[in-house]
């Protein structure tokens, strides 16, 4: 039997994307390493390693730039709209040169979180083309208004000519699709214990004084670190290399951690709507605090199904940036239905995957 290859193309959006695909690849490569796995993406390969422990290939493509943005929630949609158009207008070269990887490579199965052009790539190829995500691009640039229309239905009829969508919770409808499998959460899992992290990172506070701030691959400006300084017996955790030094703040500079893997310490996870943030905390049933964001379509769609899953506090931004953090001594909302089963998308994705690949 051949060698099954994967061409995994991951859309050019923050990490959120990264993480969530790397997750799935890492669940396939683990059911079947012999599987090679060629993840085209521009996200760094740092990244990637920390959720594929075997081998993998990247290569350095981009088919879609998600949104142009300076932090995590400052966003350039001028910017964005002629960057789609460029992309758009380089639609038969870039398609044409995937082919001829493709074939040459022999691939037998595209797999794409959530470039458009994947799928006419796919199809120009000979081979399927399956997808997964919470939401599609055409929901996020619809919203924007009259001049995204156009580049709207451009990418709704890419995504028509996808075979199969593996649709996350926390989800839009995503009728362009014409093939949906609803799937369960996917994200990584904890490396560490309880105890060993306490250790690793000698934290001293207990674990419902405990808190990771984490805003994304791309960080957010002006976080209101100044606040921290009303919580002296608490301890905070961070990914931003730019923090100040405080002495009640960790800041996790090592790719040796992830924030899923920090996640078991923490009384709760203190974010911006983001699925993969959202969906390691619901697999972990941890609380959320989320800042809302009213210009970015998917926001209202993930904080509205959050608040199934797990304990919640919902802030509007000022409760964040000029408040003293008063938030952190309320209680929290309890989850609207905590009947919901929480399912690993991962592997509902991966026994998919494989099934093609190991029967064709």
């Amino acid at each position: 039997m051949p060698q099954p290859i994967l061409y995994l193309a991951i859309t050019n959006h923050g990490f959120g994307h990264a993480t969530r695909a790397a997750s799935v690849a890492a669940e396939i490569q683990r059911r079947c390493p012999d599987v090679l796995l060629i993840l085209v993406t521009t996200a760094p390969r740092w990244l990637l390693e920390g959720y594929i422990e075997g081998d993998f290939i990247v290569r350095p493509r981009a088919f879609d730039i998600g949104v142009v943005q300076s932090d995590s929630i400052q966003m350039d949609k001028a910017a964005t709209l002629a960057k789609l158009n460029e992309i758009r207008a380089k639609q038969r070269s870039i398609i044409a040169g995937e082919v001829n990887f493709i074939q040459q490579n022999r691939v037998g199965l595209v797999l794409a979180d959530l470039p458009p052009m994947a799928s006419l790539i796919a199809k120009a190829a000979g081979i399927p083309c399956y997808m997964m995500s919470n939401f599609g691009w055409d929901f996020i640039y619809r919203d924007w208004g009259e001049e995204f229309a156009s580049i709207a239905d451009w990418i709704a009829d890419c995504f028509s000519q996808c075979d199969r969508l593996f649709r996350l919770p926390l989800h839009e409808p995503m009728s362009a699709f014409p093939h949906i499998t609803d799937v369960g959460f996917t994200g990584g899992t904890p490396r560490y214990s309880v105890e060993q992290l306490r250790q690793y990172l000698n934290l001293q506070a207990a674990p419902d004084k405990t808190v990771l701030l984490t805003f994304g691959g791309l960080g957010l400006e002006q976080i209101p670190y100044q606040n921290l300084a009303h919580f002296p017996d608490w301890q905070f955790l961070t990914f931003d290399r730019n923090a100040p030094d405080l002495p009640n703040l960790i800041k996790l500079s090592s790719p040796q951690y992830r924030p899923v893997d920090v996640m078991p310490v923490c009384k709760c996870v203190i974010s911006k709507p983001g699925f993969s943030t959202f969906a390691e905390a619901c697999r972990l049933k941890l609380p959320i605090v989320s800042i809302t964001r009213d210009d970015f379509a998917e926001a209202a769609v993930l904080l509205r199904a959050m608040q199934d899953y797990v304990p919640h506090r919902i802030l509007p931004p000022a409760d964040f940036f000029e408040s003293q953090w008063e938030f952190l001594h309320e209680s929290f909302q309890a989850p609207y239905r905590s009947d919901l089963p929480v399912t690993d998308g991962n592997v509902e994705i991966a026994e998919a995957v494989l099934d093609y690949l190991q029967t064709t």
